[in-house]
């Protein structure tokens, strides 16, 4: 009985031992994988807290970048100071201006009769913004000829005082001028500004936009209005670090002032509709996402225009075109009439053609002994026969008698 029971128990107690043995080198397997697991998210962990002090740390710096960014009392060019208006918008928004100098008590008076003037209740915030950008653009810098200062008036106005005066500016005249505007209108404004230029960077309701009035007003309207970082870096470089990022697009004018075309072969027509218009910055979206074949026929399509435009155009303008990021991954093509000179407008003061000035060359001519009409001066009747012929060369003969140079 014993001698059958010990085959029977003998194989039970092998088996035992290479089952004990299996779990044994099993469990050694799980904790060595365990282990390694453990090793490797730790790592892991450590690679990610590493990253995670690493941008901490990079945010912490572009953070006092930020705040250590100067715009009150930085001299662009070493010579125009940016002064901060803070205290005449808050006057502005308090109804108090009873701690303004005389000096910001003008610049706040003036300020105040601009915006009553362009705008209108009801207006979104854009509105605002466009309103006051075209009236500077309109009214800054275009009647900046006169070779004389008028006392205790800078001759490069950089402040909102002269430039509201004179109406005349430099770059951080208007960078300046319409931030106060901003601010004066519960916006958020900066001042970019590098060694030698400066311009702004307003808030709307979707984020920041670069707006360069002083370009615009040298150039094309809106061709620098509420730009974002990637348009404005085609001419501008500033400190990206040190201050807001502008990514928005739906403001821009490209966005807001672009006209629908079904293709590439409709610009043409539409751009000269636009033209005819007196328009001079032209921005076409498309209604169907746009191919490489048809970015293709876009890049030729604007050489080719230039050399048409360019027979057609006063010297004083070059074509310039270019793409515009549209709302989603859409892009709209502009095409930009730019100016080479400040447009002169007509002056209000004493021209030429006003009595007075009429005097002033009478006066410079006979004390040089010179012709009038060579100062500009009007001839008189007398200088002509009383029988002289219609057809006078170079005399047009109105119906007083009096005689005109075309």
């Amino acid at each position: 009985m014993s001698i059958e029971s010990n085959p029977v128990q003998a194989p039970k107690g092998g088996a035992g031992a290479v089952k004990i043995a299996a779990a044994v080198l099993l469990s050694g397997c799980l904790i060595a994988s365990l282990g390694l697991n453990i090793y490797q998210a730790a790592v892991q962990n450590q690679k990610v807290s590493e990253y995670i002090d690493h941008e901490l740390e990079r945010q912490a710096e572009e953070a006092k970048k930020e705040n250590e960014y100067m715009e009150d009392g930085y001299r662009v060019g070493g010579e125009y100071e940016i002064r901060s208006t803070t205290h005449i918008s808050d006057a502005y928004l308090s109804g108090d201006s009873s701690l303004l100098s005389p000096e910001d008590e003008e610049t706040l008076s003036m300020a105040e009769a601009v915006l009553s003037e362009v705008i209108e209740e009801g207006m979104s915030r854009y509105e605002q913004e466009e309103a006051v950008y075209l009236w500077l653009v309109s009214n800054i810098g275009r009647n900046s000829s006169g070779v004389i200062s008028r006392p205790g008036m800078s001759r490069s106005a950089f402040t909102p005082h002269d430039v509201l005066a004179s109406r005349s500016a430099v770059c951080v005249g208007y960078a300046t001028t319409f931030r106060l505007f901003m601010n004066m209108l519960g916006m958020d404004c900066r001042i970019v500004h590098n060694e030698y230029h400066s311009w702004n960077l307003v808030r709307l309701d979707d984020g920041w936009y670069h707006v360069d009035i002083y370009s615009d007003t040298h150039g094309v309207p809106y061709g620098n209005f509420n730009m974002t970082d990637m348009v404005a870096k085609t001419g501008h470089s500033w400190d990206e670090s040190a201050l807001p990022e502008a990514k928005s697009v739906t403001y821009t004018p490209a966005v807001q002032n672009s006209i629908q075309v079904d293709g590439v072969l409709d610009v043409p027509a539409a751009l000269k509709e636009a033209l005819d218009g007196r328009s001079r910055a032209l921005f076409f979206q498309f209604k169907q996402p746009l191919t490489d074949e048809d970015m293709d026929m876009a890049e030729f399509l604007a050489v080719a225009l230039e050399r048409v435009l360019s027979g057609m155009l006063e010297d004083s303008y070059y074509f310039r075109a270019a793409w515009y990021p549209g709302e989603g991954d859409s892009y709209i093509l502009g095409l930009l009439l730019e100016s080479h000179r400040i447009e002169e407008e007509e002056s209000d003061g004493i021209d030429a053609g006003s009595p007075e000035g009429q005097e002033i060359i009478r006066a410079i001519a006979a004390a040089f002994d010179v012709d009038p009409v060579a100062l500009g001066g009007h001839p008189t009747q007398s200088e002509f026969p009383t029988d002289a012929p219609a057809d006078v060369p170079g005399a047009v003969f109105t119906r007083s008698g009096a005689a005109a140079i075309p």
